[in-house]
Order: structure tokens, then sequence, then C-alpha cells
């Protein structure tokens, strides 16, 4: 699926690839594409090829597979800086162990020592995640697309204790903004997940709709006949209205009429008065 989906990416954006063995072939596949492809060998490391890629004006990176720790830690530089968007393949089974996995990966490979740390930062670089299965009559399928949303953390607290006459009750509102502090020390939600379209009965079903961040994004991200069958998708399946585009904000500028500036100076002797 990977590979086909190299067919979707504008044809103008670089891909840069860096696997642990060669599988993907894209250059085979794809001879017209600007594609580099990196692997590790036994004096080059995977961390050095992802460093030479950085400096050289790519615009997709593309992990083959995430299977080490070592991977799941280029997969999260790559995601970003140096890219406009990441692609990797992953084993996990649900959405909370793919989150789970690449967290112990980081914490297991030394980048981060905190679990919060570690698994904030896996968040921020996961926007979707389509699940393929086999089953046991040998057919691959779909079965869902999961969107990650991280959990802004907001400033819950009060300071309405000032506003209390008797110690008593600026000692109770302590206790309010002290239970506040410790749920989000220790029992923090870092992201909430959904399934934007799944497999059902033989045929797929949306679900949910896309957050309205990634629709921002994915809007900045095409040209304008991608956005005009964007914004048709959303509002015919979700009922969420286009929302003004630079292409419509910029032609509204060309379009304008100016007004002409005044001239100056003395008329022409020819000249007659209307």
């Amino acid at each position: 699926m990977l590979m086909a989906m190299i067919e979707n990416i504008y044809e103008t954006m670089n891909l840069r690839i860096t696997e642990t063995a060669f599988e993907l072939h894209l250059r085979k596949i794809y001879p017209t594409r600007n594609i580099l492809s990196m692997r590790e060998t036994e004096t080059v490391s995977g961390q050095d090829c992802l460093d030479v890629q950085k400096k050289t004006d790519g615009s997709v990176n593309i992990i083959g597979e995430v299977a080490t720790d070592p991977v799941a830690s280029w997969m999260i530089q790559s995601a970003q800086v140096a890219s406009k968007f990441t692609l990797f393949t992953h084993h996990a089974k649900t959405f909370p162990d793919l989150v789970t996995a690449l967290r112990n990966s980081m914490l297991r490979s030394g980048v981060f020592n905190d679990e919060k740390t570690a698994e904030e930062q896996v968040v921020q670089v996961l926007n979707f995640d389509i699940h393929l299965v086999k089953d046991f009559r040998g057919n691959r399928y779909i079965e869902r697309v999961t969107e990650c949303i991280p959990v802004e953390d907001k400033n819950d607290y009060t300071f309405d204790y000032r506003k209390e006459k008797s110690l008593e009750g600026k000692f109770d509102k302590f206790m309010d903004n002290a239970t506040v502090f410790f749920t989000k020390t220790t029992n923090r939600e870092l992201y909430q997940y959904r399934n934007i379209m799944e497999y059902q009965d033989g045929r797929y079903v949306l679900t949910n709709p896309i957050s309205e961040a990634n629709i921002k994004a994915m809007r900045e991200n095409m040209d304008s006949s991608d956005v005009e069958g964007f914004n048709n998708f959303l509002e015919r399946n979700w009922g969420i209205k286009p929302s003004k585009s630079f292409e419509d904000f910029d032609t509204e500028i060309v379009s304008a009429k100016v007004a002409e500036p005044k001239k100056r100076g003395r008329k022409p002797k020819n000249a007659t008065k209307v």
C-alpha cells in the first residue's frame, strides 16, 4: 500500500527514503520522480543517512518499516523537521498500541527519559493511521482510518481564593487547584483518537469528521482543483462548508478595480469643459 500511495503525492514533491533493507524499490516503480533512497551499512549509520537527507531539499520522508528502536527515533526526527510529512509502516494492532510501542522505543533508545514527554512527542507527529488487516481467507483490506488529536494542556486553575473572606474558604479553593494539578500530573490525557472511516459489512462507512486543524493543513497543501473536490467531499458527507481559501482571496485582489490616480498639473490648451 505504501508503494501505491506514492502515486497520489504531487510530483513536485521530492521523496527521500530511509530503509534498513531495500524493499520498496520506488525508483524502479516511479522512474520519473525525484527519489533518493538510502540504507545503513557497516560504516554509515541510519542517523548519518537521515542527516544527509535533511540537506537534499526533500519534501516527503519515507521510513520503510519502524521495526527497531533506532528506526523509531529516525521517524520522529524526520516528521518534526526537514519534510512536509512522513510516511512509515508499523505492525501495531490498535492505535493505542502504536503510540505505546513508539513511546517505548524512544525511551529504550535513550532519546527521552520521561514517559509523558516521549508520548507527547509521538502523538505530535501522528496524524492518521491507516490500519490494514489480513483475514484467514488471505484477503487484505483497510479496516479503519484513525485520526490522532493531541490534547492541548489548558490552564484550568482559578484564583477565586482571593475573593474568599474566611481562611476555610481560601483553603477549599486551594484544594480545588491542588486537585487539578495532581490530576494533570498523574493522569494527564495526551491525545484522543477516533476512526474517520471503517469497513463495515462489506463497505466503507464514514464515522467521524476530520478535525478542523487537519482540514486546514490539508487544504494548505493542495492545489486549487483538489481543494474544490475536498470541499465538496466535506460538505457532502459531514456538512462542513468550505472556508475562504487563499486562491479566492488572491482572485479578489487581482480582480478588484484599482482607482486611477488623479492627474495633477495644468490642463492642455485644447481641453474643453464638459
